[in-house]
């Protein structure tokens, strides 16, 4: 009686090394030198779903992921069991999208692969923290060429700018004193018991007369000589006569 070694399943692969479905499938197509282009879809399949008989020890969502690429798997198998009829000649192979998705994860993989070793090699040669020192910018040696007739137009130009006359325009605003505003809100206080702010800004209308307008009331409040009222935020600021200042 001879003893017969157990051949190991080729298919019992640790899903746990496995960063995700894609990863399987692609690891199953590239062992066995599939072309991906014309993907054997039957055996694939089949070879994907034994590989994850264990996949409920996996957790919740990462089973979910390998059920979801199996459920297309089966569909895919499916639809290349089905005749085709003579209009449909041109249609899109039902493998094509997976092509794409495992051509554009296995670019991305390859990718991140490339940047690990590359940390890992920096990380062997600097501490943590370094940062190569960037040498200083090297201005080229450039002999000096000027023509004679350059440097008599530059003297020239120069020589009229030193020339040109001066034309210097003062321009002055028109001075408006607080005091003369002061004058004319109590003016329009013995004209009426109040006086909304806007009647004090309007027959002038510019943003100077607004600001020394302003000022006046406050100086005014702060002498105690008018108040100054407002019933809610951004509503219309009266000026009343203050009470001791109205009293005889």
């Amino acid at each position: 009686m001879t003893d017969t070694a157990a051949v190991p399943d080729p298919f019992s692969v640790d899903l746990e090394r496995f960063h995700g479905p894609l990863d399987l499938l692609l690891h199953l197509i590239r062992n066995q030198d599939v072309d991906i282009f014309d993907i054997p879809i039957s055996r694939i399949t089949e070879q994907f779903l034994a590989a994850i008989r264990n996949v409920d020890r996996l957790e919740l969502e990462r089973a979910g992921e390998f059920l979801e690429l199996a459920a297309t798997l089966v569909r895919i198998k499916a639809q290349m069991l089905f005749p085709r009829r003579g209009d449909d000649e041109e249609a899109e192979d039902p493998r094509a999208d997976l092509v794409r998705r495992l051509l554009e994860y296995e670019h991305f993989r390859d990718a991140a692969r490339v940047m690990e070793r590359a940390e890992r090699e920096r990380a062997r040669m600097y501490g943590r923290g370094f940062v190569e020192a960037r040498p200083a910018p090297r201005l080229a040696d450039l002999p000096l060429h000027t023509e004679w007739d350059e440097v008599w137009t530059a003297i020239r130009l120069l020589g009229e700018r030193l020339n040109a006359p001066e034309t210097i325009h003062h321009v002055r605003g028109r001075e408006v004193k607080m005091e003369d505003k002061m004058h004319e809100i109590l003016a329009m206080l013995d004209r009426s018991r109040r006086v909304e702010f806007a009647e004090v800004v309007a027959p002038w209308g510019t943003r100077i007369h607004a600001v020394a307008s302003l000022l006046a009331c406050l100086e005014l409040a702060k002498r105690s000589v008018v108040e100054v009222r407002q019933t809610a935020p951004f509503a219309a600021l009266w000026i009343y006569r203050a009470k001791a200042e109205s009293q005889p």
